[in-house]
């Protein structure tokens, strides 16, 4: 008497569903998407300033804040500002990221840098940088050395950290593969250690261009004669609330454009990682 075997069917298998790939066609929408929530704020607060709700001498109308823009770039006096400001920024930004990338390099690479780097920097951190304007006036005066001191300390620390902490993170096994695959010290840095600390490097970076400007605005309302935060100062002193209000704008504008054109050349060095996309 013969038995019947019984052979179970395999399962199907049910794939995971890929994420959606946002296509060209597609990206234009999805920015004019996000500029719904600033254009509504915009016209709420014009709206509200017309009709009395904010008082003008308060919180003027953005009408009026593009009208005194428009003047000052007029006079001509707006440009002298606008560039002053971009030029300390820059510097600032270039000597406290040099020095930052160096310093973080040697901690997060050297045994003997870890040891004399990491901590006086880990305890200068806990000093808010921005307090130490008495004592910075004192060193190195009241000209544009403390404007530049200023954005170079508030450039400085989250690129040192971000950096230490990306070669850090690294993981060890890669580097143990690449020595084994015989690549000597330089080759490892470029190909092994480099690509692995780029994301947090662009981190700080992206962090230390809102430190920096933060700073900028501290320092150009000390002793300035120029720059955006000289107008702000004087235009404080005349009850010119529209151009204070100009000042900030541009400060808020001169960071998005910095922070965007960081994320471009992020998204253009960093081919090779794909993040998570929001659906």
């Amino acid at each position: 008497m013969s038995r019947a075997v019984l052979v179970e069917a395999p399962r199907p298998t049910i794939a995971a569903p890929a994420a959606a790939e946002e296509t060209p066609a597609q990206r234009p929408s999805r920015r004019w998407r996000r500029a719904v929530s600033p254009v509504v704020l915009v016209v709420a607060w014009e709206a509200a300033a017309r009709t009395g709700l904010l008082p003008a001498e308060k919180l003027p109308a953005p009408a009026d804040v593009v009208a005194a823009g428009w003047r000052l770039t007029q006079e001509g006096t707006l440009g002298v500002h606008l560039a002053d400001s971009v030029t300390r920024a820059a510097i600032g930004m270039l000597i406290g990221g040099v020095l930052a990338l160096a310093l973080g390099a040697a901690a997060g690479l050297l045994r003997l840098g870890d040891d004399l780097v990491d901590p006086p920097v880990q305890m200068a951190r806990m000093l808010p940088h921005l307090g130490l304007v008495p004592l910075l006036i004192i060193w190195v005066g009241i000209g544009e050395e403390l404007k530049i001191t200023l954005v170079a300390l508030g450039a400085f620390f989250p690129i040192y950290f971000n950096t230490y902490a990306g070669i850090r993170d690294i993981d060890e096994r890669l580097v143990e593969a690449a020595r084994t695959c015989g690549l000597g010290a330089a080759a490892r840095l470029r190909h092994v250690i480099l690509p692995g600390a780029l994301p947090s490097i662009f981190l700080g970076l992206r962090l230390a261009i809102g430190a920096a400007w933060l700073s900028l605005v501290v320092g150009e309302q000390v002793n300035a004669q120029t720059g955006i935060g000289f107008l702000m100062m004087e235009a404080r002193d005349f009850s010119q609330t529209d151009v204070v209000l100009l000042g900030l704008l541009i400060y808020a504008l001169l960071g998005l454009a910095s922070d965007l054109g960081l994320r471009i050349v992020e998204r253009r060095v960093l081919t090779w990682r794909r993040g998570l996309r929001a659906t």
